[in-house]
């Protein structure tokens, strides 16, 4: 018990490492940085709640957490001090958790106001290679790169980007992009104002965007893709996908056998999908405003004559069931 406690007590223990605040001024332009450091050990976590800024996380294979802040604020020599005084930036430590926070407490005037929207911060945070991250900003990107763990991460005004991580991963953002790339673990994110681009995933994917396009590339595991004004281009899907968009044209390309049931659905556009010669599959498409076309010889299920605006049957013998529907557009099944 006393060799717990004397390791929780090592783990608690705040050490800074490093302390560092430099304050410079560049013509009308102040710059200011600050640097600290604390001990930690693997599979601890991050906490990051800031009121402005971009966050970028990177990894190393070390016990360490090392927090770099860099702040620059143009204007009034004076005023532009007194923000930063007044831009209070805290960090802390609690057994193997750290917690950055920063939050504006000086005047709510509006010259110092606009002061303020001057500022502009950048957090460039290191962790050890496994380590789970909470990340929220209300003003900018966030970043992450080579993290084992989970990552969370929330912007009101900026794009996500995870690159290489394993864990799983939680995005939100109000007004930017989101990519995700080389990733392995469920990826479940929401964009209100951005495209989305995944790629090279392996688990579940859940991504949503209100008001752009979607690119999904080499996806291993059960993919939904929802856009309410924007295109959909995917290709290498290996599982069930379903992808809807009430605004834009769907392209699938599924060169490789489908492992599972595939649905493409459009209010607005055309759906194409490309399928490799010896795919088989059922097929269930129509269109209210267009045509069905296919390169393919299909069995049909239903007798009697098809209808130009939808096609039921099967390709080389049948297998996984690939729907589509659109309102505004045709249809067309090809040979990739």
């Amino acid at each position: 018990m006393k060799s717990k406690s004397s390791a929780l007590a090592r783990i608690s223990v705040f050490v800074a490492i490093l302390s560092i605040c430099v304050t410079a001024v560049v013509g009308a332009q102040i710059e200011d940085k600050i640097a600290k450091s604390f001990s930690v050990q693997s599979g601890g976590r991050l906490v990051v709640e800031v009121d402005r800024g971009a966050i970028e996380i990177t990894t190393a294979e070390v016990d360490v957490v090392n927090i770099e802040v860099a702040r620059t604020i143009k204007g009034n020599e004076s005023k532009a001090t007194q923000i930063l005084k007044d831009h209070v930036i805290t960090t802390t430590q609690k057994e193997n958790s750290v917690a950055v926070q920063a939050e504006y407490k000086g005047s709510k005037s509006s010259s110092a106001m606009k002061q303020l929207s001057e500022l502009k911060v950048s957090y460039h945070i290191t962790v050890p290679r496994r380590f789970d991250v909470n990340l929220k900003t209300a003003g900018d990107s966030i970043k992450v790169d080579k993290l084992v763990g989970k990552t969370e991460a929330y912007t009101s005004g900026g794009s996500l980007k995870f690159a290489q991580l394993e864990g799983p991963i939680t995005g939100r953002t109000s007004g930017g992009s989101i990519a995700v790339h080389a990733s392995k673990g469920t990826v479940d994110v929401e964009t209100s104002g951005g495209g989305l681009d995944l790629q090279d995933i392996v688990g579940d994917v859940n991504a949503r965007t209100s008001g752009g396009s979607i690119r999904a590339e080499k996806i291993n595991g059960r993919t939904v893709v929802k856009t309410s004004g924007g295109g959909i281009a995917v290709a290498g899907i290996q599982g069930q996908i379903e992808a809807g968009t009430s605004g834009g044209s769907i392209t699938a390309k599924l060169t490789e056998q489908p492992l599972g049931d595939c649905s493409f659905k459009t209010s607005g556009g055309s759906v194409t999908i490309k399928l490799g010669e010896k795919s088989a599959v059922d097929v269930d498409v129509s269109t209210s405003a267009g045509r069905v076309s296919t390169d393919f010889p299909v069995v049909a299920v239903i007798q009697g004559e098809q209808k130009r605006n939808e096609l039921r049957g099967k390709i080389n013998g049948g297998g996984p069931l690939i729907t589509a529907q659109t309102g505004g557009g045709s249809i067309r099944l090809e040979k990739d």
